[in-house]
């Protein structure tokens, strides 16, 4: 299985605090300064939108967000143009990029401190339903890289998988890990 479209939403350790306002002006100084590797384009905002999208930094090849999809607020990286390399190094560059952009936000100031990543919960899903159906098939083929990449991350700790069964939905895995890592603590374990 090829794993490409991977997208990672960091959950936020308390949403009802932050505000999505000052993502605005910050986004929109990401792209003046193109602070990350993808090219940087522009920002949306669907802040009105209920359990919807929130703030959108939209790039040509990636797209980051402060996003509150299924009521579950955290910074999300979308992966869109292709990725050259393994499954392993598709994971582990979606995932350095989300951490990234989450540790940028956590030292924000105009957000107060109070975005912050809850060091426990990470969301991986795979945006192309021809390449990863949701499906038993997917679990299988995937599972393998899946748990070697979990290892990595969490170096050792406890961690669990637990994969989005609903057909429905798009092929993704929710992994748990038993203690609280740092988003700097977790970017060192995948140097």
């Amino acid at each position: 299985m090829t794993l490409q479209h991977v997208n990672v939403k960091l959950v936020v350790e308390n949403p009802a605090q932050v505000d999505l306002g000052p993502l605005i002006p910050i986004f929109h100084e990401w792209i003046q300064g193109q602070v990350f590797d993808e090219l940087l384009l522009d920002v949306a905002d669907y802040r009105h939108v209920t359990g919807g999208p929130g703030v959108i930094l939209i790039g040509h090849q990636a797209d980051y967000s402060v996003d509150n999809t299924d009521h579950r607020l955290g910074v999300r990286y979308n992966r869109k143009a292709a990725f050259d390399g393994s499954n392993f190094q598709r994971l582990e560059q979606a995932v350095r990029a989300a951490l990234t952009a989450c540790q940028r936000l956590e030292q924000e100031p105009r957000m107060g401190g109070k975005l912050r990543f809850n060091g426990q919960e990470i969301e991986l899903f795979v945006n192309d339903r021809l390449l990863a159906p949701n499906n038993d098939a997917s679990r299988a083929a995937a599972g393998p890289e899946l748990q070697t990449f979990a290892k990595k991350l969490f170096q050792g700790g406890e961690y669990s998988l637990d994969y989005q069964q609903d057909p429905r939905r798009l092929f993704g895995v929710l992994m748990k890990c038993s203690e609280k890592l740092s988003t700097s603590a977790l970017l060192q374990n995948l140097s």
